[in-house]
């Protein structure tokens, strides 16, 4: 199986290094000299796992030969560009998506009639250079089918992923995953634009009347609240998951956060904004979490 991961930040460089070890890998990039970098010099794993890797890169999609995996591992504010990019190209390929939120997978599908895998990941990892990535947390990716995509097919993809030495499930219904996902994603990551701090201890206190996670968990509570609605029983309880992330030892800087410093637009409208948007399909209040979704907006604003 040849795999192409399309984006290679963190997460886009782990896949591709670890599934390098077990078959062929291609790289798309964004920029022509990281493509330059990463054929040069290979791919440098670090941290739990520590490799270096060759791994064919390109800048253009043009330039890559046919695959059968693709990894869509942009931002979600990536998806659209990076599917458009390889429309009407690899008609034998299925699609993976790896985004936070909801709706990567229905941009996709705009741009083509790819079998369609829906990912969700906590693996995180640092990038250090084009060629060097560091993996911090190496808990697993869940995948499931996306509309009328085989179950098989996902299980064969989860089966690369655990022989590349990344751990993987395969589920029939990834909703209950993604929406674990989401609603800790819209409150975390929300939260930590808008205050400065990293994922640390202030997310789970409750002590006192002043501490932060009186409000993360409300947070998380109108988040159950809409997914109950919406008819979704969760994965994993999000705020279970904030709690314990925030004993991991190391305080974890999400991506809005680091977004909103480097003055970046956010994920925002697939996380948040989708968040909401679904609270007001099912009739849903969720007036914590819309205010959430509007500041962080606004803070995009602040920009210009």
């Amino acid at each position: 199986m040849r795999v192409c991961v399309v984006g290679a930040g963190s997460i886009g460089s782990l896949f591709a290094a670890h599934l390098a070890t077990v078959t062929d890998v291609l790289v798309l990039t964004r920029r022509p000299e990281h493509a330059r970098a990463l054929n040069d010099h290979g791919l440098q794993v670090s941290g739990r796992h520590d490799f270096t890797v060759r791994v064919t890169a390109a800048a253009d999609a043009r330039d890559l030969p046919d695959f059968d995996l693709g990894i869509l591992a942009t931002k979600a504010n990536g998806v659209d560009a990076a599917a458009s990019e390889l429309g009407g190209r690899f008609p034998e390929a299925t699609l993976m998506t790896v985004q936070n939120g909801l709706g990567a997978e229905e941009i996709v599908r705009t741009h083509g009639e790819w079998p369609l895998i829906s990912g969700v990941t906590f693996m995180s990892g640092t990038k250090h250079t084009d060629a060097h990535v560091e993996y911090i947390l190496d808990t697993p990716t869940w995948i499931g089918p996306y509309g009328d995509t085989p179950f098989e097919r996902v299980e064969a993809v989860a089966r690369l992923l655990v022989d590349s030495g990344l751990k993987a499930e395969a589920l029939p219904d990834l909703r209950p995953a993604q929406w674990s996902k989401l609603i800790f994603n819209a409150t975390v990551n929300g939260v930590a634009a808008l205050t400065g701090l990293p994922h640390d201890a202030h997310f789970a206190a409750e002590g006192e009347l002043a501490d932060l996670g009186h409000l993360v968990h409300e947070l998380v509570e109108e988040g159950r609240r809409v997914a109950a609605a919406a008819g979704v029983e969760l994965h994993d309880d999000p705020w279970e998951m904030n709690v314990l992330a925030t004993k991991r030892g190391s305080a974890h800087y999400p991506s809005m956060l680091e977004d909103v410093e480097a003055r970046r637009p956010t994920e925002v409208e697939l996380i948040n904004g989708a968040l909401v948007r679904e609270a007001a399909r099912h009739g849903v209040e969720a007036p914590l979490q819309t205010a959430i979704y509007r500041l962080v907006k606004a803070r995009e604003a602040s920009y210009s």
